[in-house]
């Protein structure tokens, strides 16, 4: 069968991805045909579903009921994640009371920071728009996520907020969720799992074949050097992304069950394939 599968344009995407679209890897059941959007354009396009399968923020699962979420494919951060940046100091209260530019209100790192800070001011931004903003003073702190969490200081910007610290202090160890896989609940759990092992098998064969897929990856890297795409798909490209196992399904739940508790999100039902 044709299968639309959608991913970002993202190094650490590109990675996982590898080894399905350029034949790699074989499949006797998919022929895949693939879209590449922004994480919130994906977020968005999800809510009315179109493609069969497709990258999506964790946060984003409390509003896409029609999809069910792959075990492969998964971006956790291991002690890190999104970042809070500015041009100058500012202590925890202080952001609190400043408008922060997002990547986008269904992405995983707007959550995170709210459970981190609680509710504050916003302006949504594509992700790539957010540090410039800040360099140039058009907000004064910037939520950022992909390369630029390593990247901010080539810009002269400071960190003042490490959310994926905040989230391991927090939870006492726990991945932090950010990007997921997710498939049409209607194809039928012997196709989703037939999926989900062809997407583990080109994560794998990534992991297996590191500088070949970053060959492939850096059409992806928005100029930045190789060595930090590099950093930053072995960041969030590993063992538990192929299979997040209990771990991953455990943090994200517990993800959904402290944003309730603060009302940060609807009533939800998370399906794990």
């Amino acid at each position: 069968m044709e299968i639309t599968v959608g991913h970002t344009p993202d190094a650490d995407d590109a990675f996982m991805f590898y080894a399905m679209l350029e034949g790699k890897i074989r499949s006797d059941d998919f022929k895949v045909k693939h879209v590449i959007q922004d994480i919130e354009e994906l977020n968005k396009r999800a809510l009315n579903p179109s493609l069969d399968v497709t990258a999506v923020s964790a946060h984003a699962c409390a509003y896409i009921p029609n999809y069910t979420i792959l075990r492969s494919g998964g971006s956790f951060g291991i002690g890190y994640g999104p970042i809070v940046i500015s041009n100058k100091a500012m202590t925890k209260d202080e952001l609190k009371n400043t408008k922060i530019a997002i990547p986008g209100k269904m992405t995983s790192a707007f959550l995170l920071l709210q459970l981190m800070i609680g509710k504050f001011d916003y302006i949504e931004m594509n992700f790539s728009q957010i540090s410039n903003a800040v360099k140039e003073g058009k907000v004064e702190a910037g939520l950022v996520i992909h390369e630029t969490q390593l990247s901010y200081e080539l810009e002269g910007l400071q960190k003042i907020l490490d959310v994926g610290k905040l989230w391991d202090n927090m939870t006492g160890g726990m991945p932090v969720p950010l990007g997921i896989n997710v498939i049409k609940s209607e194809l039928g759990i012997e196709t989703i799992r037939k999926f989900d092992q062809h997407l583990s098998d080109s994560i794998k064969y990534g992991l297996a074949h590191v500088e070949e897929a970053l060959d492939y990856a850096m059409q992806y890297s928005r100029g930045k050097p190789r060595d930090l795409i590099k950093r930053f798909v072995t960041m969030y490209v590993n063992d538990i992304t192929a299979n997040m196992g209990k771990t991953g399904e455990r943090t994200i739940r517990h993800m959904f069950e402290l944003a309730s508790q603060k009302s940060l999100v609807p009533r939800f039902d998370l399906r794990f394939a």
